[in-house]
């Protein structure tokens, strides 16, 4: 499948943050060629993070490590160019980590799925109080824009040039270079503040599918087993394991349940089980537990989670 695993933990102490990045970093100059196209996974969690704040179970009590929020890059170093998959509060490491892949300290591009937390809020370190970067491209749909253009501090954004938004359109290919093409396909979500959608990733020889947020698959006008075939990696919404998971009524914050998911799957062959990668996990999802029951249970069946610092060769 050409995918390349480092052998690093997902999750890491403040302390030790910088050596997990320089560790992942140096292992894939030693993995890639100067012609590589590779997806790398930059952030495995729901928007607000493991441990999340204010959370006394046991799932981040006494937690001292962090889980980077879900988010994708991708690396083309022939043509020289950083692209990420959402703008999340982690992309100050999770920039660091893409750009080690090529040495190259530009952001391309930034496509944005949705305006919830956990997907744009990282524009702000685009700002002049940060980076204070110049017209980087953020690809967003129309109702989304028009958010990020008239409300601050994103208006600032804008006006003073750190980001350059680029509209897009369900299904309208966006033609990055000859060899890479990435096309918005709209989910049903919550959508209080813009559309949402996923992205398809299209390289020069392979292809990816990358759906982190979804009420429920029965919901989407596409369906979902067709789409993952069509690929060769998916990373789809994995946020909840059960019903049941989260001390409030579940319909309140609706994704389809990983248990869900594999249901849909299962008459499928292994071959297409093993495209499935579950991404965007709730800080309570037993599975980001590497050793539990339901993990050990999934992986079995040939599904994957998705793991920080992962690669995967698109060309």
């Amino acid at each position: 499948m050409n995918e390349i695993r480092p052998k690093t933990r997902e999750f890491y102490t403040f302390n030790e943050h910088m050596k997990r990045i320089i560790i992942i970093i140096f292992s894939m100059f030693f993995l890639l060629d100067t012609s590589a196209q590779t997806l790398v996974v930059l952030g495995t969690t729901q928007d607000a993070g493991k441990p999340q704040i204010g959370c006394q179970r046991n799932c981040c009590k006494n937690l001292k490590s962090r889980f980077f929020v879900a988010s994708l890059g991708v690396s083309d170093v022939k043509n020289k160019k950083n692209y990420l998959f959402d703008a999340t509060p982690d992309i100050t490491p999770q920039f660091q980590l893409l750009s080690g892949l090529t040495g190259l300290k530009s952001i391309d591009g930034i496509f944005l799925t949705h305006a919830h937390s956990g997907h744009y809020t990282g524009l702000m370190y685009l700002g002049k109080e940060g980076m204070n970067a110049s017209k980087i491209p953020v690809y967003a749909m129309p109702r989304f824009i028009n958010y990020l253009t008239n409300n601050g501090p994103w208006s600032q954004l804008v006006t003073l040039g750190n980001i350059d938004l680029k509209p897009i359109q369900s299904e309208a290919p966006i033609t990055l270079d000859s060899s890479l093409t990435v096309i918005p396909i709209i989910v049903p979500h919550r959508d209080e503040f813009s559309e949402t959608v996923g992205f398809k990733i299209i390289g020069a020889k392979k292809s990816a599918l990358y759906i982190p947020d979804i009420d429920k698959w029965k919901l989407w006008q596409k369906n979902i087993v067709s789409e993952v075939k069509a690929v060769d990696f998916a990373f789809i919404d994995g946020t909840f394991f059960n019903d049941g998971e989260i001390n409030r009524p579940m319909h309140e914050v609706p994704h389809p349940f990983v248990s869900e998911s594999i249901s849909l799957f299962k008459d499928e062959p292994l071959s297409v089980k093993q495209k499935i990668y579950f991404i965007h996990l709730n800080h309570t999802n037993p599975a980001h537990n590497k050793t539990s029951p339901q993990r050990i249970s999934v992986e079995k069946q040939g599904f994957h989670f998705a793991t920080l610092g992962t690669q995967f060769i698109l060309n």
